[in-house]
């Protein structure tokens, strides 16, 4: 999930997490050295803010301190990550959400190379367009993935099987199985258009993802430059016309009351039954069993062709690790990147997060509503979301919304174009 969204697991709780970490401490204990007990202590800034797994973090630094005596870390979740980089005093490691506010920094070459490391050669391959097409810089390794998300369209299995449905694997499929919730009196999708970023990363990203390769799309479209408008090869205004037009379609279908709601009222509605579909990511798990801990949820990729062949998952690198090349402590911030990356320890995050692993023989996921989306995420059948790969300072999100409560599509993306154009020609 982005780093500018509510987020919905807060509440990991330390007892789980224990028992998740009971190998890795165990693992640790036998793989630490022995320091001499004279050794310097090195400490090292990390920066992680992501609110609902500080205190997870937390926990792994606190078993980091335990399996070594030369480095301690502090942990800095609050930080102006620009403002120190523009100081010159970033912290020494980092693990953030992957999306183009990081990339400034990669671009830059502000942060490290880290090809050398063996954890980076055990990321899986279909990983790294999703990590190209965000920023690269030459001949380094600047991030190394962490942790993945998968979202698609969660469902409600027990209203789709007393309605006699199934998940529909055609756009045609989709829509018969609108109509048929509709005339049985059940809303078939529960929006939340008060929240801008549910609307983006949802009905936004879904029909463009699912009609568009986003990665070549933002690829040629980087490519062009500036020139970006009705007479160049790729632009928003060409390419995102038919996805925009559908997810109107889907906007349709939503409950009457969508454009008050917002993100908790729609996990606390989809938990209480009150619609079939919900556009959410796994982060909303949690907090619909919080409401209704025995609901039975499925998840789907939303089908945007006459073809189930076409049918992939929204995905979003959730967070990676970097280590600035401004950091006077590397080797010290790498021995923690490499505790991180023992499998023990980056598998217990992931499967307690609901995210996907991103290295070589990761443990598979075991939520029941995340198995139905494994099969996709094995042949690499996924897309990255359109609205990780814009800058903030364009207000994806709000145009996002300003096209599910009516605006003109041709209009905003014209707009969105102008945009991109104007950010293109000052950098």
């Amino acid at each position: 999930m982005t780093a500018q969204q509510p987020l919905a697991a807060r509440d990991l709780s330390r007892r789980t997490f224990l028992q998740g970490l009971g190998v890795a401490g165990a693992g640790l204990a036998l793989t630490s050295c022995a320091r001499p007990s004279g050794s310097r202590t090195t400490e090292i800034v990390f920066y992680q803010s992501k609110p609902e797994v500080i205190g997870y973090f937390d926990e792994l630094i606190q078993q980091f301190h335990e399996a070594q005596s030369t480095v301690r870390v502090r942990h800095d979740a609050t930080s102006n990550l620009a403002g120190s980089f523009v100081r010159e005093t970033p912290p020494d490691i980092g693990c953030l959400n992957y999306n183009f506010e990081i990339s400034r920094y990669v671009e830059r070459g502000a942060l490290s190379d880290l090809s050398d490391m063996p954890e980076a050669g055990r990321i899986i391959d279909e990983l790294q367009p999703l990590v190209d097409v965000t920023a690269t810089y030459p001949g380094r390794t600047s991030v190394i993935p962490y942790s993945l998300m998968a979202a698609a369209v969660l469902y409600n299995r027990e209203i789709f099987q007393a309605n006699g449905l199934e998940p529909p694997t055609t756009w045609d499929e989709f829509l018969a199985v609108c109509e048929a919730l509709t005339a049985a009196g059940v809303t078939p999708i529960y929006s939340t258009f008060k929240d801008p970023w549910t609307i983006a990363q949802g009905h936004f990203d879904y029909t463009v993802g699912g009609l568009i390769d986003t990665t070549d799309f933002f690829e040629q479209l980087k490519e062009q430059g500036a020139d970006v408008g009705p007479n160049s090869p790729v632009a928003f205004q060409k390419q995102f016309v038919e996805p925009v037009e559908r997810m109107k379609v889907l906007v349709g279908y939503s409950n009457e009351n969508a454009a008050s709601r917002g993100y908790g009222d729609g996990n606390l509605a989809f938990a209480n039954g009150e619609a079939a579909m919900y556009l959410q990511g796994p982060w909303a798990l949690t907090e619909i069993a919080k409401t209704n801990p025995d609901l039975d949820v499925g998840a789907f990729p939303l089908p945007m062709t006459d073809d189930p062949a076409d049918r992939k998952v929204r995905v979003n690198i959730d967070l990676a690790l970097w280590i600035p090349e401004g950091s006077a402590k590397k080797e010290a911030a790498r021995e923690f990147l490499s505790f991180l990356m023992q499998p023990e320890v980056i598998d217990a995050y992931n499967a307690q997060a609901l995210g996907f692993g991103v290295t070589e023989g990761a443990a598979p996921v075991t939520n029941e509503t995340l198995v139905e989306l494994k099969e996709y995420y094995d042949r690499a059948a996924f897309y990255l979301g359109a609205s990780q790969l814009v800058p903030q300072s364009i207000p994806l999100q709000n145009y996002a919304q300003s096209l599910a409560t009516g605006a003109e599509p041709e209009q905003v993306l014209r707009t969105l174009d102008a945009d991109w154009s104007r950010l293109a020609f000052r950098s």
